[in-house]
Order: structure tokens, then sequence, then C-alpha cells
């Protein structure tokens, strides 16, 4: 009984290790990913209209530009989401409207890949790819804000392409998508039912493995009938802010 104890109470220590070693690097990933948002956030300037991205990069941003606005910096900001919307509402952040801004000065977004040199971008693992490639096409910068597990030398390798497709016939899409190689899974919500988009919309998550011509295969994919948008976002990023053990880097398209 002793030695019964004694092992139960070992396996009990080395959980709580190991729990504490899970807590510890994701505390560790939030403070990276704190850090690259803040610094985007140091680029916004009175006056200017800023997209606010999805996810939870995404999210220390808006957390970031709403204390800035509450120690009285003036912007008005354009949502990715619903959900970026309502915590910037609650943050005090003015939101606008296209038809009062036809353009963005700067976006601040994250992404779920972002390959080295090319800047091109992963990004919907949130569910908001199409209203970010939106946002990001009426962008005259697109600054992308991440930790360093999200820098990559090839897209493709950690990370699904997202496709959001309309639900009529989606079937038929995903098959069209397996024919150019996808393996395409439909995504689902938490309560097991079929995620949807704020534009009501289904995404597909495509592994295609290790992508070698992201340009191309997102013109493939934006060909197939029922495809409404794609999560590669090529040459669209001006700069990544990337937070990792060694610090803050920044990245700009072209750049090793």
């Amino acid at each position: 009984m002793d030695n019964a104890r004694r092992t139960t109470g070992e396996g009990d220590a080395r959980g709580a290790v190991a729990a504490g070693g899970a807590a510890g690097r994701s505390n560790q990933r939030d403070a990276q990913k704190r850090a690259a948002a803040e610094a985007a956030v140091a680029m916004v300037q009175d006056g200017m209209v800023v997209g606010l991205g999805t996810g939870s990069t995404a999210a220390f941003a808006i957390d970031a530009l709403a204390e800035r606005v509450r120690q009285g910096l003036r912007i008005v900001g354009i949502p990715t989401s619903e959900h970026s919307a309502a915590q910037a509402r609650a943050g005090g952040i003015a939101l606008t409207t296209w038809e009062e801004h036809r353009r963005i000065a700067l976006t601040i977004d994250g992404a779920d890949e972002i390959a080295r040199g090319s800047l091109h971008l992963i990004k919907g693992l949130g569910g908001a790819l199409l209203r970010e490639k939106i946002v990001a096409a009426a962008s005259d910068r697109l600054v992308i804000v991440a930790d360093g597990r999200k820098l990559v030398d090839r897209l493709g390798g950690t990370a699904p392409v997202p496709v959001e497709v309309v639900p009529f016939g989606w079937q038929t899409t995903a098959d069209r998508l397996a024919g150019l190689g996808a393996e395409a899974v439909p995504r689902h919500s938490a309560d097991g039912q079929p995620f949807r988009t704020d534009g009501g919309n289904l995404i597909l998550d495509c592994r295609f493995g290790l992508i070698a011509d992201p340009a191309e295969l997102e013109r493939a994919l934006s060909a197939v009938v029922g495809v409404v948008e794609t999560g590669l976002f090529i040459a669209m990023a001006d700069m990544a802010i990337v937070a990792g053990d060694d610090g803050v880097q920044t990245l700009r398209r072209g750049s090793a």
C-alpha cells in the first residue's frame, strides 16, 4: 500500500510539473504576443483609420490600442470580425464604416504562418479570413504581429489553408479542392456544429503539406466554383513584428 501511495504521489507530482510547464510556456507565448502587438501599436498616430485584426495576438493589439486611446490618442477603427468590434467598443475605440472611409492607414493583424522573406501568410484559423483580406486590401500598410513559432521557411508545414466556401453544395466544392491536392476538412465549432463565419459561410481547412508556390496555389483555389476566399495572403504584408526568446524583431517584405 505504501508503494501504491508513493507511486500515485509521484505520478501526481509529475502531472503537476507537466501542467506547470505547459502553463509557463503559454504565459511566455502570451508575453511574446503582447510585446509584438505593443510594438505595432506604437506605430499608430493621431487621426489614423486603423484596421483591427482578429485572433489572439490581434486581441493584444486592440487592448494596447484601447490603452493609448484612454491616454488621448484619436483614431477610428475598422474591425475584421464581430468579435474584434465588440472588444474595440468595450475598450473605448471609436469604429467607423466603409461609407465614411474607403482606405485604412494601418492594419495590425496576426497570422497562422509567416514565410520568411516574402512575408506570404496563412491566415484564417480564427475564422475571419474574408473580412481580414478585405481590410488588408484596403490598407496602406499591413503589419503582422506574432510570436516566433509562426515564422517558417515555407508555408503549409504547421497550419492548414482555411478556405471559405458557400454552404450550398459545399461537398462538391470540397471535391474540387481535393482535385487540387487538398485534404479538405470541414471546420466545426466547439458545440460540434458546422462553423459559420460572420458572413454565414463555411470553412474547409485544407492541408497540402509544404507549399512550393503559394501564389499559384492561391490563384488555383480562388478559381474553384464555390470558393469565397482563401487564407493565403500573397504579398499583402508590408512588415511582420515577431517576438521570440531573443526579443522583438521587425521583418520587411523582401528582406532575408
